[in-house]
């Protein structure tokens, strides 16, 4: 399989990844590095202005409580389809592998409206990147997609400017066209249709994703979740005063065994929200976490 400059012919280093042209990249569209990373600009706050737009009228519709609201919110997560302009991913783990579009929407605002519910409505679980923390099923592959479809605006403008960069894109028999494609649009707060122009590669459009928005794996998942903030405020709660003073824990690892704190998102929606009753906000700490081990993490890159 040719990568994307391999196939352009290009040469020069580039701010968009090098994926296989011809095959699902197994990189995913991760969220919260788009907003940790902040460039490359205008696109990085333009894709974060969506998708906190977009998860803010999901969540909004919710507390809002009503008939309309509700449907309002439902219809809003039935509006993704398989995005596999950006060749990331894995087909089989995305969309059409869950049962489509519309059954991964209903079952999203399923466990919205109900298993973590209080979660949003006190202000705690209010971010798209939230979601791998508490539902199950919800990983890389569903949170890659439905970032993907809603940030699908900034992800086309960056793809012009890439166009317009570097003339490969339109030499050599190579060639744009221009497709009409749904996007989120945070000014109306409506799903619309508008005009992109992309490149094509055997006969398919291609979205170029800036470096850095992709990963391996998601800064925000559950496993990390557990392993830090959950298993962490659990050593808290059952730790004791030593005969020296100093505060004896229970090792993470033995923690792991007792009942009621097994791995799972179910123990992590439970333990947050008995957390936040104790007024300690955990998916606040894990923010803090995470975002700090990134700036270091870009730091020993640029050393």
């Amino acid at each position: 399989m040719a990568s994307l400059t391999t196939h352009y012919g290009i040469t020069d280093p580039t701010p968009f990844i090098d994926v296989e042209v011809g095959a699902d990249n197994r990189l995913y569209l991760d969220p919260h590095a788009i907003r940790l990373r902040r460039s490359p600009q205008p696109f990085a706050d333009e894709a974060v202005n969506c998708v906190d737009s977009f998860f803010q009228q999901v969540t909004d519709s919710l507390i809002a409580g009503t008939d309309a609201s509700f449907i309002r919110g439902r219809a809003l997560l039935q509006r993704f389809s398989e995005p596999w302009e950006t060749r990331l991913g894995m087909a089989a783990e995305g969309f059409q592998g869950h049962g489509g579009a519309e059954v991964v929407g209903t079952w999203i605002w399923d466990v919205l409206t109900h298993d973590v519910e209080a979660l949003v409505r006190v202000g705690v679980f209010r971010q798209v990147e939230d979601l791998p923390l508490f539902v199950t099923g919800i990983d890389r592959d569903i949170t890659s997609d439905v970032t993907t479809r809603i940030v699908f605006g900034p992800l086309a403008r960056f793809t012009a400017a890439m166009v317009d960069r570097y003339p490969e894109f339109t030499s050599r028999g190579h060639h744009v066209r221009s497709f009409v494609k749904q996007v989120w649009n945070p000014s109306t707060l409506e799903w619309e249709e508008a005009r992109v122009v992309l490149p094509v590669v055997d006969g398919r459009e291609l979205l170029l994703v800036p470096q850095g928005w992709a990963r391996h794996t998601l800064l925000m998942s559950a496993e990390r979740f557990y392993n830090t903030s959950i298993l962490s405020f659990a050593q808290l709660e059952q730790a004791v005063l030593g005969a020296d003073g100093r505060l004896l824990k229970t090792s993470k690892e033995i923690l792991k065994r007792q009942s009621g704190l097994g791995r799972g998102r179910s123990t992590n929606l439970r333990v947050t929200l008995r957390a936040f009753e104790n007024e300690q906000d955990l998916l606040a700490a894990f923010r803090a976490f995470v975002a700090t081990r990134f700036d270091q993490s870009q730091e020993s890159r640029a050393a």
